[in-house]
């Protein structure tokens, strides 16, 4: 059958769009011969034409549990059974991504739900059970004094390959304003000061640095246009000046202005002239570690080493172009072979396997920036051509699913690939007696894609309430990039056929996340549901092929932000502003998604 010669000549008289018809197939075969049978002069036999090929008329199937109002009713039905009801004129719910940010922040949670946010979701491969208590706990009571109702989705961290912890490096912070290129000082570092354990400013402000001081006389007579001194870490003698001031739960906050670079470390002393010049004095705690990482380049030798013990600092690495990590995971030892690609950091890294045995992996790395890639703690790595096989649920996931099941609305299952993760899954729910758990499967692998029709049928033996969530930025690692777009349409037109709802994720307006400053392509694509795509480089081997990284103009939404019914936006110093202008656009959007006939109002007041 030429599907394509069918939908061109079914468009031609006015029918069928084959394309929409996944949620109610029956229904809409049968109304579209119908009225074919109704257009022809001759009419074609029902009894022999569709009764041979059904047991049921389509007819009466189109008109009983099958019809279309039925079917988009179920599909409906459990989006609000999975998500919960949508509050607002909006057709998609908005989730992010929140952490110990939630915690230092007294306001995060509160703005999240102010601009439109309905879900949050927390990643166990990030935390504890202390701080994921406190998150949900702000969460519920947020939603509860805002009357906004809000979900809380939690991901098992499942059977990724990362990068150990690497070892903490000093506990020093730089204080940095920023310059042009003559070198003059074109913006003072923005600093925040607070009392020790208060947590982060308020949301609106995005200061460089935040530095907490224990010294409670210190701060009370602190006031605006005051020089805080001190002497660095390295011993010179810097000055804060104090530009605001702002009430904080704690007490005070204030934003200071450096116009030097300056490294603080914890007990660095600060001083203000206090009345009749007697100083007062106040010191820096706290301080965090500052995250170490490797340099990679093109042509640089990375070892991965079995044992931590081995870890090599990056400041005493003795060979230039030599370099070490740790993986503690013995799945990645055990499956890779000389010659097979590996990739690090959602495909920002690629190199070539050189060398294997049972405690090192030697990597000869074939992609990185022009002025190298750094490689941190807990970054990932994908093998997506060897021969991997994971246990479904780890120790640490069913030890997680214990907390998850009395705290979580939902919980997300990472990196399923076949129907035994589904069998294991539902034997781990039973056994803890749940029905009200929703169940987010993420397809993030290529082995979950292709069995992802078999999954579905599985999962929806059990009585929870089921989703998909869609991690592109894994799949296009796994499965190239230039696949992308063809293997999400795929997942979203199985889904639609299922009646599952889908999550879309990954790199959803990050410029805006990130930086504040949306990209053209990324507000466009949110609003019109296009694909804008970059010219494809010609890839020189497996590795460039799939050396690639989103950005906010290659792929949101491919076929329509109206096939999600939930979008998510990963974590960012602007997290609050973009869902503010997500929620904007999908306001905006929601009423004429369907409308290709639409009045044309705005260009009529331009001309």
């Amino acid at each position: 059958l030429d599907v394509a010669q069918l939908k061109e000549d079914l468009s031609s008289v006015g029918l069928l769009n084959l394309e929409t018809i996944n949620p109610h197939v029956i229904a809409s075969l049968s109304a579209g011969i119908q009225t074919l049978e109704n257009l022809t002069s001759n009419s074609l036999n029902s009894k022999g034409t569709v009764e041979g090929v059904f047991n049921k008329s389509l007819d009466e199937l189109s008109k009983g549990e099958f019809k279309i109002s039925k079917m988009m009713q179920r599909a409906s039905s459990n989006r609000v059974l999975l998500l919960g009801p949508l509050q607002d004129d909006r057709a998609s719910h908005i989730m992010v991504t929140i952490g110990q940010e939630a915690v230092e922040s007294g306001t995060l949670i509160n703005d999240l739900l102010e601009t439109g946010t309905t879900i949050m979701r927390i990643n166990c491969a990030h935390g504890n059970q202390n701080v994921w208590s406190e998150i949900i706990r702000r969460i519920r009571r947020s939603s509860h004094m805002l009357e906004k109702p809000c979900r809380v989705l939690m991901d098992l961290a499942g059977p990724k390959l990362r990068t150990d912890k690497m070892k903490p490096g000093p506990c020093v912070m730089r204080l940095s304003p920023k310059k042009n290129g003559a070198g003059n000082v074109v913006f003072p570092a923005q600093v925040w000061l607070s009392p020790q354990g208060a947590g982060a400013p308020p949301a609106h402000l995005s200061p460089d640095a935040l530095l907490f001081v224990d010294g409670e006389e210190f701060l009370t007579k602190l006031k605006i246009g005051d020089a805080v001194r001190f002497s660095d870490a390295r011993g010179k003698r810097r000055m804060l000046k104090i530009s605001k001031k702002f009430p904080i739960f704690a007490g005070v906050g204030f934003i200071a202005e450096c116009t030097r670079t300056a490294y603080v470390q914890s007990g660095t002393q600060l001083c203000i002239r206090g009345n009749k010049s007697k100083p007062l004095v106040g010191f820096v705690v706290d301080v965090p570690p500052v995250e170490q990482f490797v340099r990679l380049r093109v042509g640089d030798l990375l070892t991965i080493s079995r044992d931590s013990s081995n870890e090599q600092d990056e400041a005493t690495t003795s060979k230039v172009g030599v370099h070490r990590v740790t993986c503690s995971s013995g799945y990645l030892f055990d499956s890779v072979k000389p010659g097979e690609p590996i990739a690090f950091d959602d495909g920002k890294i690629w190199g070539v396997i050189k060398g294997t045995s049972n405690s090192e992996i030697i990597v000869s790395i074939t992609h990185a920036g022009p002025k190298g890639t750094k490689l941190g703690s807990e970054k990932s790595i994908n093998i997506p051509e060897s021969s991997i096989r994971f246990e479904g649920l780890t120790s640490k996931d069913l030890m997680d699913l214990d907390f998850v099941a009395t705290h979580a609305d939902m919980v997300g299952i990472s990196f399923v690939r076949d129907i035994r993760d589904i069998v294991v899954l539902n034997q781990e729910l039973a056994k803890r007696k749940l029905r009200n758990l929703g169940i987010i499967l993420k397809i993030e692998t290529k082995g979950g894609f292709e069995n992802l029709s078999l999954m579905l049928l599985e999962a929806m033996k059990s009585p929870y309430p089921l989703g998909v969530m869609i991690a592109r930025g894994d799949l296009a690692v796994e499965c190239g990039w230039e696949k992308l777009a063809d293997i999400q349409d795929e997942i979203l037109s199985i889904c639609s056929a299922a009646h599952v709802p889908v999550i879309w994720a990954t790199q959803v307006l990050e410029s805006l996340v990130k930086s504040g400053v949306p990209t053209r392509a990324e507000i466009t694509d949110v609003a019109n549901g296009r694909s804008v795509k970059k010219k494809r480089q010609q890839p020189h081997d497996i590795q460039r092929k799939f050396a690639f990284s989103f950005t906010g103009d290659l792929t949101l939404f491919n076929y329509g932000y109206g096939r999600a019914s939930c979008i998510m936006l990963n974590k960012g110093k602007h997290l609050v502003e973009a869902v503010s202008t997500l929620n904007t656009i999908l306001k905006g959007s929601s009423k004429k998604v369907n409308a290709e006939l639409k009045p044309l109002v705005i260009s009529r007041r331009l001309i």
